[in-house]
């Protein structure tokens, strides 16, 4: 397994919608091992493909609390068949917008159908943080981030300030 690098916000590529995946072979097994590999190693809770540059629809997750045994998800061309009405807010952050967080509101929980790491379909229905943080996900392969969930002030600021250091540390390694 690999560790790979992380795009940051703002980058174009995270606002391009990923490709369908089809089939979970042994390609798409490596890409899921080494995301998840790379999404520990970020000390994240959730990882799209787009967010390393790899424009398929592939996600990992794992929202185990610290000290609880983790149960990570390999999920390709996940796709929600329903949104509850209740409604839930969390205080998202993402590996591609570090040290920045928002109160963003999602549906308290969702069914979702996607394949598994086996190239088996699955439909499983989730509420809570899970439900939260898969919905973040399939946001990324639409080219969503969640900064596109709040006002477009706090947005602005939230994207001048990671331009502001991605030019800083491009200058710094110059």
């Amino acid at each position: 397994m690999a560790v790979l690098p992380i795009i940051s916000a703002p980058d174009p590529r995270l606002k391009i919608k990923a490709r369908p995946v089809v089939v979970v072979d042994d390609d798409v097994r490596r890409l899921m091992d080494d995301m998840l590999e790379t999404m520990r190693k970020a000390i994240g809770i959730g990882l799209a493909a787009p967010q390393i540059g790899v424009a398929k629809r592939v996600i990992v997750l794992d929202v185990a609390r610290q000290g609880e045994e983790p149960q990570p998800m390999m999920l390709a061309d996940p796709e929600i068949l329903w949104r509850s009405v209740e409604l839930a807010t969390f205080n998202e952050g993402c590996l591609s917008l570090p040290e920045h967080y928002a109160d963003v509101t999602r549906p308290a929980a969702i069914r979702l159908r996607y394949l598994d790491y086996q190239n088996e379909i699955r439909e499983i229905e989730v509420s809570g943080l899970l439900a939260t943080c898969i919905q973040h996900e399939v946001d990324h392969l639409d080219g969503v981030l969640f900064v596109d969930h709040i006002s477009l002030v706090k947005r602005g600021m939230i994207l001048r300030k990671l331009a502001k250091a991605k030019r800083a540390r491009s200058l710094a390694a110059a």
